[in-house]
């Protein structure tokens, strides 16, 4: 079968690229590199194995307390929303097969999640469009591969610098926290 793509207003379009065709394009694959606060918002920055920039993406904080539940493989008691695609995905027989940030637009990421479902019928891939946020949570929690497509990446502004300076800060906060706590007390 082809793929179909899904608009987030919920139309079917056109068969997109087959699928083949995709897992062999220009994606860079990318991992996280850190997960940094920021005023207001949160920065996930994305790197490549072999590579020394760094792309930031930024994200609201229950959108970055989602993804770091994820990292830290943390259950909420109650499921999120990121708990309940994940529990619709094993109810449709559907799983996560990459995410790729495939645009980018006056300073803001897309993305498309690709899924596959496969049954009695054969195997159906969907490309959906979806936030890079959305896409990075659930990418976390399904274990699937993060992508940026070569464009994008040549496109986005490196933020390797940025990254480095918020770490050496989170590293002072840390040692001035470490050092303002009182010594523990004797016996």
């Amino acid at each position: 079968m082809l793929p179909f793509c899904f608009s987030w207003f919920g139309k079917r379009t056109p068969p997109c690229y087959t699928f083949r065709r995709k897992l062999m394009s220009d994606d860079l694959p990318v991992v996280i590199r850190s997960l940094l606060p920021g005023p207001g918002n949160w920065g996930v920055f994305l790197g490549t194995a072999d590579q020394s920039k760094v792309i930031a993406i930024f994200v609201d904080p229950g959108m970055a307390g989602a993804m770091v539940m994820a990292l830290r493989q943390v259950h909420a008691p109650r499921p999120l929303t990121h708990d309940l695609i994940a529990s619709i995905f094993t109810g449709l027989g559907v799983r996560a097969l990459k995410v790729v940030v495939n645009d980018l637009r006056d300073g803001t990421y897309f993305a498309r999640l690709y899924l596959e479902q496969q049954n009695a019928l054969g195997r159906n891939v969907v490309e959906v469009d979806a936030r890079p946020s959305d896409s990075i949570a659930i990418a976390l929690q399904q274990h699937c591969p993060l992508y940026v497509s070569r464009p994008v990446w040549e496109a986005a502004d490196d933020m390797s610098e940025i990254l480095r300076q918020a770490e050496q800060r989170a590293r002072e906060q840390a040692d001035q926290n470490d050092a303002a706590e009182p010594p523990p007390a004797e016996p």
